[in-house]
């Protein structure tokens, strides 16, 4: 079981995938009428608990009075991703070593915002949708597949093989992004800030890219990059 915390998430997954919601509990001092009116509508059992009850079982974490049981996530399949229709194809955004939940809510509710991608996650050594990352995510989940498989490696081949393009972000020796033309259909590699890309993707690139940066000397986490990325992909597709 998967709890999410807070209005805006339990708003998204009732406006969004209300089927998934198996129960929604609610804080009695806690105005939460609009929930509860949509909770009614879509015909999903419903609990009002003393503050004392819902206290006890909120973990400490900040949820406005409501919390919303749901179904474990459901990762969605890639070949269902590749076989879209041109006009309908989404970019892809892969992350390679990205363990940390925080980053991975963020490219979740990022990628939301801008629209028209879909990640894929490896299940070893990577962060997986969890309570954590859905709270970053803020509901972005509801609105971006997430595809999750054993190896980067096979799935990096598969997508060429649908006639995609495969480009890299690297902290150096890449071409400079702002004045680098996407090709599309495209999967787009993102690394950790500390480790990167995982060496044995790197000879499967079609491009490397790199951020110019000509700042002070620090790094940007994989997050923020991913939105700088996404925001010159979607530039660039108008």
């Amino acid at each position: 079981m998967i709890r999410l915390y807070g209005k805006n998430q339990v708003v998204e997954r009732l406006k969004t995938r209300p089927k998934t919601i198996q129960k929604i509990i609610f804080k009695k001092s806690t105005d939460n009428g609009f929930i509860e009116k949509l909770a009614v509508e879509n015909n999903i059992p419903h609990v009002l608990l003393s503050d004392k009850e819902f206290i006890s079982i909120s973990n400490n974490i900040n949820n406005q009075g409501v919390i919303a049981q749901i179904q474990d996530f459901q990762y969605t399949d890639l070949e269902d991703i590749l076989q879209l229709p041109n006009e309908k194809k989404l970019t892809l955004i892969a992350l390679s070593n990205i363990t940390d939940p925080q980053n991975l809510g963020s490219i979740l509710r990022t990628t939301a915002c801008f629209g028209r991608f879909a990640l894929i996650i490896p299940k070893h050594r990577s962060a997986s949708i969890t309570e954590s990352v859905l709270k970053v995510a803020c509901g972005g989940e509801n609105y971006i597949p997430v595809i999750q498989e054993t190896n980067l490696i096979p799935v990096i081949k598969q997508t060429k093989d649908a006639g995609y393009w495969v480009a890299g972000t690297v902290v150096e020796d890449g071409v400079d992004l702002t004045g680098f033309n996407f090709q599309f259909p495209l999967c787009l590699v993102i690394g950790s800030e500390d480790k990167g890309i995982r060496s044995g993707l790197m000879s499967h690139l079609d491009f490397k890219v790199t951020l110019p940066m000509p700042g002070a000397g620090l790094s940007l986490n994989a997050a923020v990059a991913t939105a700088i990325f996404c925001y010159e992909v979607i530039r660039q597709k108008r």
